[in-house]
């Protein structure tokens, strides 16, 4: 993932991160999935009350990717205003490892503009995957 693709998504993820509904934890993050045809997926968390029912930015994002059609994440971003950039949950990288590969690249990004960069590999070695059929 270049720099200006970087960007791009950093833009869509800022624009979207207003909409996230967390008045439990008061930690919006928001989070943009690129998908195998170059379409940016873009979420964020929604909380709820009762707490396990809470949905993750990059869940939402790949949620609506999926509800688009598409079935390859080719690239992530995640965006938080924290003071480190905020990774995906275990949760979320398994979802993120279902839709995308060893290889596929996470950026987590915060509102200082500090960068961590991964692969998704690298997040969530020994991901659970689809067996190929026989």
């Amino acid at each position: 993932m270049n720099a200006t693709d970087v960007e791009n998504l950093i833009i869509l993820a800022r624009k979207v991160l207003p909409n996230a509904y967390a008045p439990y934890s008061n930690f919006p993050v928001s989070a943009v999935v690129v998908g195998e045809s170059g379409r940016a997926y873009v979420g964020v968390n929604v909380e709820n009350a009762a707490y396990p029912l809470a949905r993750c930015a990059e869940q939402m994002a790949v949620g609506a990717m999926v509800a688009a059609g598409e079935r390859r994440i080719r690239e992530v971003l995640v965006f938080s205003t924290s003071r480190e950039p905020a990774t995906p949950c275990g949760a979320c990288r398994q979802i993120l490892a279902e839709f995308g590969s060893d290889e596929t690249p996470v950026v987590c990004v915060n509102d200082e503009g500090k960068t961590l960069r991964f692969t998704l590999g690298e997040l969530l070695p020994a991901a659970f995957r689809l067996k190929p059929s026989p």
